[in-house]
């Protein structure tokens, strides 16, 4: 069977902010048994009231995100699949709420506890892979893998840094510890891409705060650049905290910064006043230079590649220069 979805993909980091709620999906035969004709079904999708995620499945009309509707679509799977399908890889991650970068959602992924009968679909992915008891969890009504098997199942599937980005998200916000991920990839052994999947995980780092920061501190260790701590509190000599940043070298005193943002600016004005917040971002900039910490920046657009990256890389061997 398959499942026509959400096309697109999510670009989030860490686990998805508090969701704000949405409608249920409601199927076709339900509309029908409680009266709802084939013509208003149809006024009702024309004037956009509903929306199909999938033949015979709608949603009530709002600005679904891609992995909102991607949620939504597996909400309304489940109540037509078999009792043995559980919903994995990138279906999981998103009903568990794990950030997800550059990763397609146009396809609903299940797995079932069988030797074979794995197949693709053009709207949905029928994995055939063994599922112990303890690797299966419930989320809003939902079977899915638990967060350590989604996170090496889509380690052993997923470009390098796509899934590194996964499983620094997940790590970052505390859903699962690098222990757990360790006994998943174990369990996994035989699997295919498990080899993948070990240096996945030999690579991340729960102090990536979303997918530029995991793009980054990738490049900067293929580029030669000492391994810096991530995530670092700085403070004054009176013991006042300056602010967070991204990336540290504690001997240099260089601090990186990923898009420009000094993340001390996070939580201040909630009204929104984004000029004021700016501001008091440059001046919490200004004291951490003045206490002889050399901030270097750098966005997006610097992190296509190797070559796009090496006018920062130049800009940090100078900063760590000062101490060599």
């Amino acid at each position: 069977m398959g499942f026509p979805g959400s096309r697109g993909a999510a670009t989030v980091g860490g686990m998805d902010p508090e969701p704000r709620p949405v409608p249920a999906p409601v199927l076709r035969r339900d509309l029908l048994a409680s009266g709802v004709g084939d013509e208003e079904l149809r006024r009702l999708r024309t004037s956009g009231r509903l929306v199909q995620l999938r033949r015979g499945a709608y949603v009530g009309a709002g600005d679904l995100a891609p992995e909102e509707r991607h949620r939504q679509t597996v909400r309304a799977a489940v109540r037509t699949l078999s009792p043995d399908a559980v919903f994995s890889h990138v279906s999981a991650a998103a009903m568990h709420g794990i950030g997800l970068w550059r990763v397609p959602l146009d396809r609903v992924e299940v797995t079932r506890n069988r030797r074979s009968g794995a197949r693709t679909v053009p709207s949905g992915r029928f994995h055939a892979a063994a599922l112990a008891a303890d690797e299966i969890t419930v989320v809003d009504g939902v079977p899915v893998t638990t967060v350590p098997r989604t996170v090496v199942d889509l380690a052993r599937a997923l470009p390098f840094v796509v899934a590194v980005a996964v499983a620094d998200a997940a790590l970052h916000a505390g859903a699962v510890t690098v222990e757990e991920l360790a006994a998943a990839v174990a369990r996994s052994a035989r699997r295919p891409g498990t080899p993948a999947a070990r240096r996945v995980l030999a690579a991340a780092d729960g102090g990536a705060d979303g997918p530029g920061e995991t793009r980054s501190r990738l490049l900067l260790h293929s580029c030669g650049l000492p391994a810096p701590a991530t995530q670092h509190g700085l403070r004054d000599p009176a013991g006042r905290f300056l602010g967070r940043v991204d990336f540290w070298w504690q001997q240099a005193r260089v601090a990186g910064e990923f898009d420009g943002r000094i993340k001390y600016g996070r939580g201040l004005h909630p009204a929104g006043d984004l000029e004021e917040v700016l501001w008091q971002e440059k001046l919490r900039e200004d004291a951490i230079r003045a206490e002889g910490v050399a901030v270097v920046r750098w966005v997006w657009g610097d992190l296509r590649n190797a070559t796009s990256f090496a006018p920062t890389v130049a800009r940090l061997e100078r900063a760590l220069d000062r101490v060599r």
